[in-house]
Parts: structure tokens; C-alpha cells; sequence
């Protein structure tokens, strides 16, 4: 029987970084944290919101960042529920910028912050969120993208001659497979509910029971994590490893 064809695997599994280590990096210089239970946990994604009810946009594994705008405006029992629905969203921390309306977190903010062990951190002085989000997602997207060199026929006869399954599904969805549990299962139902649905967003937003603007933040991560998602053999490759993954019990 004839050799099958070399495949190469580009994606090497990296550890997202901590919470910890995001806040290490030189834009966040100066960032005060006020609850720090939490800071080993790790960082999917970063996000601007300004919004109140920001966790219903969430993944899982994001850091928030904010002016802190509406929480200025709410009372500290509303500020409370906000941090609360953070949380419960899968948030792993929120970084507020204390030069605008917001001067100082509420007392009960920073109670329930610590009371539930979720990371709250502040600026006393101006950033640009921008950079902050720049510094942390090359830090979170060095992990590498797939490298899908060689086609999928090649990628196909080497799963069927040698058993690769395995390695092919880390291929392809590797940096998704190390996120964490929650980020992880969110992103590969929305993934798969994007390929059923022919990247149809309203479709796909009705399936999943979310709104369409989550869908696109959801896209948004999916095509930094895993590149390309608009080319036709790129597209069979996931719907492979996506089957292989439902066999793998995610």
C-alpha cells in the first residue's frame, strides 16, 4: 500500500494566558486591581462594552473593559446586579477607567466583586482601550491559527490510512479546543450552527435563540481564532473536524 501523503499540523496547543499575565503587559501598566480572586483564570477574548446588559453578548473567558459610563448612573444595588450578571455570564473580569463620570467604584461593586471572587481592576488615569485590547489579543492569538496547507483531500486520505482523526481535529479547531469549558462549548455550537445554516447570520440567530449582534461578536472571535472561514475547502475541513468533535463528546 502506497504512503499516504505528509499533512502538516501547524497549531501547537498553548495555554491562554491568565488574567494574571494579561495585566502584566506593558499597556496595562498602572492597572489597580481591587478584587483579585481570579486573576489565574484564562482570558478568550477582550472586549469594550458600555453597555448594562453586556452579558448577554458573552462567550465565556472575556475581560471587559469600560468608562464605566452607565454604571455611574445606576444605583449601587443595580451596580451589584450588573457585576453579578458579569459573572454569571462567564465573564473572568471587568476593567473600568475611573477619569470620566465614574470616579470610584461603589462600595457594594467592589463588596460583591470579592464576595463572588471575580476579578475587578481600575485605571485612575486615562488609556486607551484600544491599545489595551491590541496588547492583549496578540498575546491571546499567538497561539497560532491552523495551518490547512497541503488541501483536505490529502487531509482525508491521511485520516482514513492512518488514523489521525485526532491530530486533525486539533488542526483545525485547536484554538478553540483550549479555551476554557464554557468559551469553548459556546463558540463550537455557534460554529456549527454557521456552517448548518450557510453563514446565514438571522438564521443562525434564530436557531441559537440569541440576536444577531451576537452572532457577529460570537464571528468576530471565531475568525480571529481560526482564520480563514470563507473558503469552500476551509469550510469542509471545520464541518470535518466539527463531526470528529461530536464523536470526541467536545
Amino acid at each position: 500500500m502506497p504512503c499516504p501523503p505528509t499533512v502538516r499540523y501547524a497549531v501547537t496547543r498553548q495555554a491562554l494566558p491568565t488574567l494574571r499575565e494579561v495585566l502584566a503587559l506593558p499597556a496595562f501598566a498602572g492597572a489597580d486591581v481591587l478584587s483579585r480572586s481570579g486573576l489565574e483564570r484564562a482570558v478568550a477574548w477582550v472586549h469594550v462594552s458600555e453597555v448594562l446588559d453586556a452579558a448577554r453578548f458573552l462567550s465565556g473567558g472575556e475581560l471587559l473593559l469600560s468608562t464605566g459610563l452607565e454604571l455611574s448612573r445606576i444605583t449601587p444595588d443595580a451596580g451589584v446586579a450588573y457585576l453579578r450578571s458579569l459573572a454569571e455570564g462567564g465573564a473572568h473580569g471587568l476593567a473600568l477607567e475611573l477619569v470620566g463620570p465614574l470616579r470610584e467604584v461603589p462600595e457594594d461593586v467592589v463588596a460583591e466583586a470579592r464576595r463572588l471572587a471575580f476579578p475587578l481592576v481600575v485605571f485612575r488615569h486615562e488609556v486607551r482601550f484600544a491599545d489595551l485590547t491590541r496588547a492583549a489579543l496578540e498575546r491571546i492569538l499567538a497561539r497560532g491559527v491552523p495551518d490547512v496547507a497541503g488541501g483536505l483531500d490529502s487531509v482525508l486520505m491521511a485520516l482514513r490510512e492512518t488514523g489521525r482523526a485526532g491530530a486533525f481535529r486539533e488542526a483545525q479547531l485547536g484554538p478553540l479546543l483550549g479555551l476554557p469549558e464554557r468559551a469553548r462549548g459556546t463558540l463550537l455550537g455557534t460554529l456549527d450552527a454557521l456552517m448548518a445554516g450557510q453563514f446565514n447570520i438571522a438564521q443562525v440567530a434564530r436557531t441559537l435563540g440569541v440576536r444577531r449582534q451576537t452572532v457577529y461578536y460570537r464571528l468576530e472571535q471565531l475568525r480571529a481564532l481560526l482564520g480563514d472561514l470563507d473558503d469552500p475547502r476551509r469550510r469542509l475541513a471545520l464541518q470535518l473536524a466539527l463531526d470528529l468533535t461530536r464523536d470526541h463528546g467536545r
